[in-house]
């Protein structure tokens, strides 16, 4: 390993300790992946791998990789949301990166999600995979004033015009607005991690759609966030312009 390679994961780890953050939405941690041991070789390579997530993710928004070999070896990858800027986009990053340390402390495999992005890594190589088993809802605690079949009409369809754009889209983002009857505007977002396939990302922002009746029918927003997409709808602008 070279001395400025060094350096630099060095270099990351003390701009963590000086990082206070935002509390995540939400995260999980892998039970059935097992633990590792502090300073152990999977240790190092995990942080290894943040170091260079922490380098490769805020200039195009994502990034992926793998480090280590044989049982130390580990795979992540970390997504900003499509409309944040790179700074932003690696304060992010750093914050999930210091916090999934501590909400997760020793555990080989474990998610966590800010609302500017997502940190992942697991000692089983998930890429190109949709993760069907790590997601979780957010309402909005207000509910519509009209109809609501025809308010959750209005947001499938914004919500599934988004998804075609999005899958052909090289950054799997996209973000826009349509009006409602009642002079009131419908804002969406859909987003997929870019180790997906096209059509895969297509399914994964389907199946997230298909959930709303279940988790957000009537409400004025909500979100279905999940390991490998996510989709959020509100009655007010929550993206950068």
């Amino acid at each position: 390993m070279s001395s400025s390679f060094t350096t630099g994961v060095l270099s990351f780890f003390l701009f963590v300790q000086m990082v206070i953050g935002a509390d995540p939405l939400y995260h999980f941690c892998s039970i059935s992946s097992g633990n590792f041991t502090p300073y152990s070789p999977y240790d190092q390579s995990l942080n290894t791998l943040l170091g260079n997530l922490y380098y490769k993710t805020p200039p195009n928004g994502f990034g992926m990789g793998s480090t280590g070999q044989y049982q130390a070896q580990i795979f992540g990858l970390s997504l900003c949301r499509g409309d944040v800027s790179s700074e932003d986009c690696k304060s992010c990053v750093v914050n999930a990166s210091a916090e999934i340390h501590k909400r997760c402390p020793n555990k080989k495999a474990a998610t966590i999600w800010y609302d500017r992005c997502l940190l992942k890594y697991s000692n089983s190589n998930f890429f190109g995979q949709i993760d069907e088993h790590n997601k979780f809802y957010l309402l909005n605690i207000n509910n519509v004033s009209d109809p609501s079949n025809l308010f959750n009409l209005a947001t499938k369809r914004l919500l599934s015009d988004l998804s075609y754009t999005a899958y052909a889209d090289p950054k799997m983002y996209a973000a826009g607005v349509i009006d409602l009857d009642d002079s009131k505007k419908l804002y969406g977002l859909v987003q997929c991690t870019r180790d997906l396939s096209s059509d895969d990302c297509k399914t994964c922002l389907d199946g997230a759609i298909s959930d709303l009746p279940s988790c957000c029918d009537g409400r004025e927003g909500g979100r279905v966030v999940g390991g490998s997409c996510n989709i959020r709808y509100e009655t007010y602008s929550f993206v950068n312009a």
